[in-house]
């Protein structure tokens, strides 16, 4: 009996993904099933980091959280509870 040696030209995993109003595509076809996983998993996160890095927006975050002083008294007063 012969092996049958046989290359795929066609991609076997294949992503699309939309962030935002941008589409993305990933394929990969080098290897076998779960190489081509790894590499697919590879690309799209450096597609992500890549998205993520172009629209990130800093947020004024203060580095300490505020405190509320002995003389502040907070003023929420617990809800009541419904009886049965």
């Amino acid at each position: 009996m012969q092996a049958c040696t046989y290359k795929m030209e066609v991609p076997q995993v294949k992503a699309t993904f939309h962030l935002g109003s941008e589409t993305y595509s990933v394929y990969a076809n080098k290897g076998i099933l779960s190489e081509q996983l790894v590499a697919l998993k590879e690309e799209s996160m450096t597609i992500l980091k890549a998205y993520i890095t172009k629209h990130n927006v800093p947020i004024d975050v203060p580095d300490e959280v505020e405190e509320v002083s002995e003389d502040e008294e907070i003023t929420e007063k617990p809800k009541p509870k419904k009886q049965k």
